[in-house]
């Protein structure tokens, strides 16, 4: 797509080395909502311009469709950046209209790895401090002890999240969480950075836990 004189201009502000995503903020505060503008930028195929696109684009105009489009275009970029893009779209336009999170209330058997990542992170992120846990816990409790073993690494991970949110925030399902953990051994031996929680769920809960307490 060629860049309308509007789009050169705001590209041309972006610097990979320079720009952070505060001053992408900044940018998208100036904009506001300009979803021609985010589709010309989404169309460079760079991970700034397509972060900057989804701050400004709008959530109304999110099909399916379109949301598949970005999944198929999104996979030119490596993995981090694969999933930063993804976990953005969901934080800053798809958890913010009923409509598109109804959208992600589908994708659990998605075929689609990010779109079934976004389905575990987004059930993780209902569960997190101060929110009252839906009613669908154990369920979601049963299929992920059933089918996490057999998943791809990006959608373990959010399952592995959500059973961490499940057992934090709902004792009466915390054994369960731990016993999954154990019996899975994921991430056990993960090396983790001094300061970063493990992700292994017996470590993972209890650490939540005790902070809770405190």
């Amino acid at each position: 797509m060629k860049l309308s004189p509007k789009a050169e201009s705001v590209y041309a502000q972006l610097n990979r080395n320079a720009t952070k995503l505060g001053d992408l903020r900044t940018t998208a505060k100036d904009i506001k909502k300009d979803h021609q503008l985010a589709m010309e930028l989404w169309s460079t195929g760079e991970y700034l311009p397509r972060q900057l696109a989804i701050l400004i684009m709008d959530k109304k105009l999110l099909s399916q469709e379109l949301i598949d489009k970005f999944d198929q275009d999104i996979q030119c970029h490596g993995e981090e950046e694969r999933l930063q893009l993804m976990d953005w779209l969901l934080a800053n336009q798809l958890s913010k209209d009923k409509k598109t999170i109804g959208l992600m209330e589908t994708w659990e058997n998605s075929p689609s790895v990010l779109q079934r990542r976004t389905f575990w992170y987004y059930q993780a992120r209902l569960r997190w401090v101060g929110q009252t846990p839906p009613a669908n816990s154990e369920e979601l409790l049963a299929a992920i002890e059933e089918r996490i073993e057999g998943e791809k690494p990006e959608v373990q991970w959010a399952m592995n999240f959500t059973a961490a949110q499940i057992g934090i925030f709902q004792p009466e399902l915390r054994a369960r969480c731990i016993a999954l953990g154990k019996r899975t051994g994921l991430y056990r031996d993960e090396i983790v950075p001094r300061g970063c929680t493990p992700n292994y769920l017996p470590e993972l809960i209890s650490i939540q836990v005790t902070k809770l307490k405190k």
